[in-house]
C-alpha cells in the first residue's frame, strides 16, 4: 500500500499547524511531523546544545529519527507541518526522505496575504519557546520570512514538485482541501 507524505509550505501564522491537526483528524491512519514540537522540546530541555545561529541540525536530527522510525515501523500517512519555503529543501524532502516508491506526494502551499499574516502575528498568543537565536517574537520570524522571498531558493510550489499541489489561499479552502487529500488516500 502507498502512504501519503503532505508537506504544508507556508510562512509563519499561514495556518500549516491548524490544517494538520484538522487533516490527521480525518485521515486515518496518519501522524504530524511537526519541526515546532521538536524545537520546543530542545528548547526546554537541551537549550545548550542549541547553535546560536545557523541550521539546527539537532532539530533536524530528531525530526529525521521520527520520520525513519515512523517509514520503518508503521504505516501511517505522514503529515509534515513546516514552513518549507525553500525549493532545495522541498527537493530535498521529496526526493531523499520520503521514496517515491513508498509514499504518494502532496504540497499544501497556504499562500495567504502578508497583511493578513501580519494581523495573526500581532494576535498571537502562541509560545515563543520555539525560537532560537536572531528571533524573540513572530513578528520578526515574519519580517524575515518576507525578506526571505527576495532569496531566488524561496519561491512557491510549482505543478509537477509533487504528485500533486493544493493552495490555500483562506480559511474557506481548508476543508475542500482536506476532503481531497482524504479521497486521494482511499484511492490507495
Amino acid at each position: 500500500m502507498k502512504r501519503l507524505v503532505i508537506i504544508t509550505v507556508g510562512k509563519t501564522h499561514s495556518g500549516k499547524t491548524t490544517f494538520a491537526k484538522a487533516l490527521e483528524s480525518k485521515l486515518n491512519n496518519s501522524f504530524i511531523m511537526d519541526q515546532d514540537n521538536n524545537a520546543e522540546f530542545l528548547n526546554t530541555y537541551y537549550k545548550n546544545l542549541l547553535p546560536k545561529q545557523g541550521p539546527n541540525i539537532l532539530k533536524h536530527s530528531v525530526s529525521q529519527v521520527i520520520v525513519d522510525y515512523a517509514k520503518e515501523h508503521t504505516d501511517f500517512h505522514i503529515i509534515a507541518s513546516s514552513a518549507n519555503l525553500t525549493r532545495k529543501g522541498r527537493k530535498y524532502l521529496l526526493e531523499k526522505v520520503y521514496d517515491k516508491n513508498a509514499f504518494v506526494s502532496i504540497l499544501v502551499h497556504f499562500d495567504i496575504p502578508d497583511e493578513v499574516l501580519y494581523e495573526r502575528v500581532i494576535k498571537s498568543k502562541r509560545s515563543t519557546n520555539i525560537l532560537r537565536g536572531a528571533y524573540s517574537n513572530f513578528k520578526e520570524v515574519l519580517y524575515s520570512q518576507q525578506s526571505g522571498s527576495m532569496n531566488k531558493d524561496v519561491v512557491d510550489p510549482e505543478e509537477g514538485e509533487a504528485d500533486y499541489l493544493f493552495v490555500i489561499r483562506d480559511n474557506k479552502d481548508v476543508d475542500s482541501v482536506i476532503k481531497e487529500i482524504v479521497h486521494i488516500a482511499n484511492c490507495f
